[in-house]
């Protein structure tokens, strides 16, 4: 009884301390100071517009001139609208706030890094011309995406390379222990989450080993973790451990947009010769370890052979992105073959980053779907289209395509579950099929279509993944695995029920509303 008690009573006290941690902690102060300046900054709007009339005037006729501005300028018309309508409806503040995103000096040398990181690592990504050629005779539509994604943006497509795919996290995990105690030169990985718990744990203590053994380790990891996942300092405690690591974009007291691009990327690469990619994450819940919103449902993919070499460029452009000494980078990759493994099929791994320009992650989705013949499974955690993907979604089903979208059925964010719901309807009435995974939250980013391609990344269907953040991805075609990852998404699909357009009406008023609302500002948030 004694010590239950004792128990209870060093359970309360850890509680305390969390809770003091989290009160008094960086993560804290770091918001309060953000707060702090927006809040200067809509009263700083608010007196302008109550007392000082002529700037009042003066921003009015800044806002038309911004309106015709974005009318006129490239971009997705749903952008556009979204920034019209805040400016209309908010006079002041939204001119302001269209001024104060326009003028990021932050995203506008981030633009110019990534151009020159780029063109540093161009000469490793050439694309081979008999591979080229081969795929032209093979799906010439496929060789039209290979030019796309090499010419504009040095993603060549590759033979030679074998894929494993991975249907839960917990598979996923056990190879990559096992890929990494392999390794033997170097280990990359960069991660969106990386929670403290079991499975971070057993990595890192392969990565203290490997540090000892010579290896070289680099880690990185998004900056949003600093919010409550992990302390601030920690990239300090991985480098007294031998780890180099570095966050990208830590959360700073600054209101800036900058902070709205995160590293979304899943990527481990490992001596130049195995790669990992898809949606998992370094957290218990994706191993389902600890449950949070019933069964996670996660997949993922590991590459072995030539296409590793567009992952390993990938990191490497991320990592020096705030390094001012050059990089050795072709001692980091592994000579390509001259023989074609033409049982292998062909792979383009892909980056989509928000400041080049191209909707990249988009492009691959959308080609999938207009050169589908029988049919196009999706699973995805989140549903917030743009038009174009609403139009070839529904296009491609009313033109005898089957197009099946698996979704959460106990979703992590309800104002972004309610917001995909508002897509139902017109989805369902043109002849899409949306489907629920009963058993809790599918996580997975996977397009498979027609027998022979496949698309496996950490891309979601929505505005943040496809616009606004870092992301990868690779597209497969005529590679056995293709045949896997149909049967997953068909034995995941048993474990669903099918959405109604009576399940759709029947919705609360209280859903419908949310959902409508935030659809107004979706592109923005």
């Amino acid at each position: 009884m004694q010590m239950k008690e004792s128990k209870a009573v060093d359970t309360a006290k850890r509680a305390r301390k969390g809770v003091v941690q989290v009160l008094y902690g960086r993560t804290v102060v770091v918001l309060l100071l953000i707060l702090i300046q927006a809040c200067m900054m809509a009263a700083l709007v608010n007196y302008m517009r109550d007392y000082a009339v002529p700037i009042y005037m003066a921003l009015m006729g800044i806002g038309t001139i911004a309106v015709i501005y974005i009318i006129n300028q490239k971009g997705n018309p749903a952008f556009k609208i979204t920034w019209i309508l805040c400016i209309l409806i908010f006079p002041v503040f939204g001119t302001v706030f269209y001024l104060f995103v326009k003028m990021q000096i932050g995203t506008k040398y981030l633009k110019r890094r990534l151009f020159k990181l780029r063109e540093d690592t161009s000469i490793y990504m050439k694309q081979q011309p008999e591979v080229f050629k081969e795929l032209q005779v093979s799906k010439p539509a496929n060789a039209n995406l290979s030019y796309y994604l090499s010419k504009q943006l040095d993603f060549p497509t590759y033979r030679n390379t074998e894929v494993r795919y991975f249907p839960v996290g917990e598979k996923k995990f056990l190879e990559l222990l096992r890929q990494l105690r392999k390794a033997q030169n170097f280990i990359f990985m960069e991660y969106f989450i990386v929670e403290r718990g079991y499975m971070w744990e057993s990595v890192l203590k392969i990565l203290e080993q490997k540090v000892k053994e010579g290896v070289e380790v680099r880690f990185m990891y998004d900056g949003m973790c600093s919010i409550s996942k992990l302390p601030y300092n920690y990239p300090r405690v991985l480098r007294m451990k031998g780890i180099r690591c570095k966050m990208f974009n830590p959360i700073k007291p600054v209101l800036s947009t900058q902070q709205n691009n995160r590293d979304h990327r899943k990527i481990c690469v490992i001596d130049g010769k195995v790669a990992f990619t898809g949606g998992i994450n370094l957290g218990d819940e994706y191993i389902n370890r600890k449950e949070r919103f019933g069964h996670w449902k996660d997949t993922a993919i590991m590459l072995k052979g030539e296409a590793v070499q567009s992952f390993t460029m990938m990191f490497l452009q991320m990592w020096n992105l705030d390094e001012r000494i050059g990089e050795s980078f072709q001692k980091y990759l592994t000579p390509l073959s001259k023989e074609n493994g033409r049982d292998l099929g062909f792979v383009i791994p892909y980056a989509d980053n928000p400041f080049d320009d191209e909707n990249v992650g988009e492009e691959v989705y959308l080609h999938i779907l207009n050169h589908a013949k029988k049919y196009v499974h999706i699973m995805t955690p989140y549903l917030i289209l743009d038009n174009e993907m609403i139009t070839t979604l529904t296009r491609a089903v009313k033109s005898g395509i089957e197009v099946i979208i698996i979704m959460p059925h106990i979703p992590d964010k309800k104002y972004a579950f309610a917001l995909a719901k508002t897509y139902y309807a017109e989805l369902i009435e043109a002849g899409v099929k949306i489907y629920e995974y009963t058993p809790g939250f599918v996580h997975a980013k996977v397009f498979v279509s027609d027998d022979d391609t496949a698309a496996v990344g950490t891309i979601n269907l929505d505005y943040r993944s496809l616009y606004l953040h870092f992301e990868c991805g690779a597209f497969i075609y005529r590679n056995q695995v293709v045949a896997e990852i149909e049967k997953d998404f068909q034995s995941t699909l048993a474990k669903c029920q099918e959405i109604t357009m009576k399940d759709v009406k029947g919705r609360s008023i209280l859903s419908k509303v949310t959902g409508e609302v935030f659809r107004i500002v979706a592109p923005l948030m």
